[in-house]
């Protein structure tokens, strides 16, 4: 009998979700939402094998869970998991393969809004003004996809089928069939110099911190767009902002930060052409989320590998 402890602001919701789906040989023995419920059942928290939780929950949760053997995260960020000095003795699977749609959706909702004007003609609006504002169809779009995992991809397949022209960057330069043309960064330059969009899904880890920093952000058009779903620190905050406030890009769209909330006192608050999002591109549904879940626990069970499973020295 595997015992499961629940740990996410979303607790009550897992907790339902899991016992619906009934799976043999499972006990959820604790459910909590904040670290502070946590600390006060330590000693039963000790007992469970099992972690299905937030990230920064499950954190607290690893010096205290001594029979620990699998964590299924409800994130696809991982990053806080995979920090120097915590522990690795067990199999971390992260969400994945939910989150494609969400932040498809998210990217090209601000994509047409910007290039149908939407921005500017709702201004208009405002000042009852009668002015059409042209545009450019979707095949004269180039959009580059910093990063080609699975939401990468999904993205990819999306934009291609409304006819945008694509590039892709990932690390090892291997071609996918969603993308024509793939770059690595050793041609930064040449990928990112024909670009109206700059789109970026990369993991948050210690080769991507600060990949689009001042040099990257001098390689784009000065009219390119910027759009950051990936993660915060894999964008240098400071050097954006500066390239903003001097027009050497066209604007940004930003939905997650280094620090988070986003600073009141941040320079990015108040930047032209900018528009940020409170980290709401993706979220996390209790029910896509718990059925990832029962598949790998069925697997588990069985002993087989579990899907998503995360290495721990690359961050993905």
């Amino acid at each position: 009998m595997s015992k499961l402890l629940i740990l996410s602001r979303e607790a009550q919701q897992y907790a339902a979700l899991v016992g619906a789906a009934a799976l043999d040989d499972l006990e959820i023995s604790l459910v909590l939402d904040d670290a502070a419920s946590l600390r006060e059942a330590a000693s039963r928290a000790a007992d469970c094998d099992i972690i299905l939780g937030d990230p920064p929950l499950v954190v607290e949760a690893l010096p205290i869970a001594a029979s620990l053997r699998w964590v299924q995260s409800t994130w696809a960020g991982i990053d806080s998991l995979c920090g120097r000095g915590l522990r690795r003795d067990y199999v971390l699977t992260a969400a994945r393969g939910v989150f494609g749609p969400q932040i498809s959706e998210y990217v090209m909702t601000y994509v047409f809004a910007l290039e149908r004007r939407i921005f500017e003609m709702h201004a208009d609006q405002q000042k009852r003004h009668w002015r059409p504002r042209f545009y450019r169809p979707a095949s004269e779009i180039c959009m580059g996809i910093v990063g080609l995992g699975t939401i990468g991809r999904h993205l990819a397949r999306v934009a291609g089928g409304f006819g945008l022209r694509l590039k892709g960057l990932n690390r090892s330069g291997r071609t996918v069939p969603e993308v024509g043309e793939v770059h690595t960064a050793e041609s930064m330059a040449r990928f990112l110099g024909e670009l109206d969009y700059v789109v970026v899904t990369l993991p948050g880890t210690e080769q991507t911190r600060h990949f689009i920093d001042a040099e990257a952000l001098g390689l784009m058009k000065p009219t390119a767009v910027l759009i950051n779903v990936g993660r915060g620190q894999v964008v240098d905050q400071g050097d954006l902002a500066g390239a903003l406030e001097r027009g050497d890009i066209g604007g940004a769209v930003l939905d997650v930060f280094e620090d988070e909330p986003l600073p009141a006192e941040s320079p990015l608050w108040r930047m032209p052409n900018t528009w940020i999002t409170p980290h709401t591109a993706g979220i996390s549904f209790p029910a896509d989320i718990s059925g990832i879940f029962a598949g790998n626990y069925h697997r588990f069970r069985r002993g087989e590998p579990l899907e998503h499973r995360v290495d721990f020295k690359l961050g993905y």
